[in-house]
């Protein structure tokens, strides 16, 4: 199913073993900061590039992002090593809060995964009526397929598609990389592999070969982002005064505004849906 339109239509230290803490080059060394532990397509996709010195020049507080797979953040943030929070698993997120981690969770912008694959399309997804239905297609003829690996939130949606399609993908044809989005697609064009991607990474990325869009479309294919306040209680070294003053402020007419109108190539990348009534909260 090859759908043109956009898909608005759908409603500290211890973590440099997994990832550099990038350091924006507009940060001022004596400015207050923030570690905010994140995913791999907000960071790649250039968001934070774009949104952060806004955030900055109205705060005056630097985010040093930490980018990694949502499983990793969650790990990065449950040992109480990030300051804030913003991935793309619901369900955890929401788990995340209900375990005392975090003690509030929000909507902050959706976009949607893609499904990737060689132009000449051996397994025939582009003409799938679910992306279940494209998933068992690739299976059935044992097309390389390049999985993140990751525990990442698009390899966690990834795993919920196989699962929907009654299959346990296994073999040679399977290759689970234990990598980020932008290195997994690499891999995807250097194999003429399918992939699951999320669109914001695939739009930004240029090594594409032979590899082309082929299905995009299904309500499955929705992915939410969430921004997290972590426990004071729990955590009671971090600075939560500044991580609060970033997690309202992406939910901000500001925050908002700034998430919609970041393009890459033209085409907006994230959409924005703060809604108050979307929020996940404990008392703390």
């Amino acid at each position: 199913m090859r759908i043109t339109a956009t898909f608005a239509s759908f409603t500290t230290a211890a973590a440099i073993g997994l990832a550099s803490i990038t350091t924006p080059a507009y940060a001022r060394d004596d400015a207050p900061y923030i570690t905010l532990a994140s995913t791999t397509s907000t960071q790649n996709s250039g968001l934070f590039d774009a949104i952060i010195p806004l955030f900055t020049a109205a705060s005056g507080i630097d985010v040093h992002v930490v980018a990694v797979g949502t499983g990793q953040a969650f790990e990065i943030a449950r040992r109480g090593d990030a300051d804030s929070l913003l991935v793309h698993d619901t369900a955890g997120e929401q788990g995340f809060v209900a375990d005392g981690y975090a003690s509030e969770r929000a909507d902050v912008m959706y976009n949607d995964f893609v499904l990737i694959g060689p132009a000449d399309d051996p397994a025939g997804i582009a003409d799938a009526e679910t992306a279940a239905a494209a998933f068992a297609a690739i299976a059935e003829i044992e097309a390389p397929f390049a999985s993140r690996g990751d525990d990442s939130g698009t390899n966690r949606a990834e795993l919920r598609l196989w699962d929907a399609a009654g299959i346990t993908p296994e073999g040679e044809w399977y290759r689970e990389l234990g990598s980020g989005m932008g290195a997994t697609l690499n891999t995807a064009a250097g194999m003429d592999a399918y992939v699951m991607s999320d669109r914001a990474t695939w739009v930004a990325f240029d090594n594409r070969q032979h590899l082309d869009l082929l299905f995009e479309g299904d309500p499955a294919l929705f992915n939410q982002y969430g921004s997290l306040v972590l426990s004071a209680s729990k955590y009671p070294h971090l600075k939560h005064d500044l991580a609060r003053q970033w997690h309202d402020w992406l939910l901000s007419d500001d925050g908002q505004q700034a998430i919609a109108d970041f393009r890459v190539k033209g085409q907006q990348l994230f959409f924005p849906n703060a809604k108050p009534d979307a929020r996940t909260s404990t008392a703390e």
